[in-house]
């Protein structure tokens, strides 16, 4: 999980130090919170990288009013987390169905390509050199054990060591920094822009951590029969898992830490070690904290070469897009029915579409919503409420079914 919660920091400008403390923190206390039952990490997610760009980026924006976003996701997860517990999953099936959370998925990834190749364009022979042995070392080294859990952190310092060899990296800043130093740590400031750009997608994390824990209790409930003993059937707390996810956000968003959701990548290593212990993950989110306060690391790693990370990220990005598409296709959404067409394609177009716009945003302004939104309706965030509503309108007046003797 190091790697990619790192990694996130980097592409959102968030400091390493709070990312890494309160990754270790929102751990601890999901933990905790849990009463030691659901075996899980928390770290950094991808999904939020490109609202949270747009919003550091926007003149209104920065660093700490994408804390406030990131705090307002917290608000998204524990609700669904409470209507779960109160009302079954099925219902938030019904409201969230595969075909919104998977398109909202695609559009997430698929507009962050220009992100990707803005940074791979910083150097275009580290950042192709980066790509190729990221895409290499994740597909020759699957099921090779723990090394197979790495390919991301291989791929980087494949990069980093040719970016040294070129010499386009500078340790003058490691040099400068203290081996010891306190977290930047920021508050959040509320901006109504940024509430509406960040907190919509969640939409995307609820299935992902969702399935993570429904991953992760089927391992241990098969160790648990190897041992003899009882299945612990931590998928029934699917609820309580969204609420401790919302809990982690509101942890990063309060002290200056990235967005994240529990981490698919621990669950793979923990099969291959068939160790799923709770005191094991509370003792790496302390590992974490502790790092978090080493200045000579965070230095280091802001050494990391735009190119590096361009060339991860054009593969990361893509992965992220196409894991909406596993999505929709695993629940087997029948693409020839002509409500979910429609879901998907309002989504993708207006959620893709409206992202290659200036400043992600579709240029439609709405007075009744105020000076918040003076700059357009954010992309990703109309899409996601657009493929809401028109789920929500074939709920409520289902068409016609037809046959083939109609």
């Amino acid at each position: 999980m190091f790697p990619a919660t790192v990694l996130v920091a980097i592409l959102t400008g968030f400091d390493v130090g709070v990312t890494l403390f309160g990754s270790g923190l929102a751990t601890i206390v999901a933990l905790l919170g849990s009463g030691m039952r659901i075996p899980l990490y928390y770290g950094s997610s991808f999904s939020y990288i490109g609202a949270v760009v747009a919003v550091v980026g926007a003149e209104w924006g920065g660093l700490r009013v994408a804390q406030g976003g990131i705090v307002a996701t917290a608000v998204i997860s524990v609700l669904a987390g409470f209507l779960i517990r109160w009302v079954g999953k099925e219902a938030l099936d019904r409201v969230l169905p595969p075909m919104v959370t998977g398109s909202v998925a695609i559009v997430i990834g698929v507009s962050l390509a220009t992100t990707a190749l803005g940074q791979a364009a910083d150097h275009w022979g580290v950042s192709i050199f980066t790509l190729l042995m990221t895409v290499l070392f994740s597909v020759y080294l699957r099921g090779r054990g723990f090394i197979s859990m790495v390919p991301i952190l291989l791929g980087a310092v494949s990069g980093y060591l040719l970016a040294v060899a070129l010499g386009v990296v500078s340790f003058e800043v490691v040099a400068q920094a203290d081996w010891l130093r306190v977290p930047a740590f920021s508050t959040p400031i509320f901006k109504w822009q940024a509430i509406a750009a960040i907190a919509p997608i969640a939409i995307a994390t609820i299935p992902e951590s969702t399935a993570h824990l429904y991953q992760i209790g089927l391992y241990v409930d098969r160790l648990a029969e190897d041992l003899g003993r009882p299945p612990l059937r931590i998928q029934r707390l699917i609820g309580l898992n969204l609420i401790l996810d919302g809990i982690g956000d509101a942890i990063n968003g309060l002290l200056g830490g990235c967005a994240g959701t529990n981490y698919g990548e621990n669950n793979s290593l923990m099969a291959i070690t068939r160790n799923y212990s709770c005191p094991v993950l509370v003792a790496a989110g302390a590992i974490a904290i502790l790092l978090s306060f080493v200045g000579k690391l965070g230095a280091l790693i802001q050494t990391l070469p735009t190119a590096v990370t361009g060339g991860m990220a054009i593969y990361l990005f893509g992965v992220i897009a196409l894991q909406g598409v596993a999505l929709i296709q695993s629940e087997e959404v029948d693409l020839f029915d002509a409500r979910q067409l429609a879901i998907g394609a309002v989504i993708l177009i207006v959620g893709i579409g409206g992202s290659m716009l200036e400043g992600g945003a579709i240029p439609i302004v709405i007075p009744w919503l105020g000076p918040a939104f003076a700059d357009g309706l954010p992309a990703i965030a109309t899409a996601a409420v657009l493929g809401m509503l028109l789920n929500l309108i074939f709920l409520l007046v289902p068409p016609r079914e037809v046959t083939p003797q109609s």
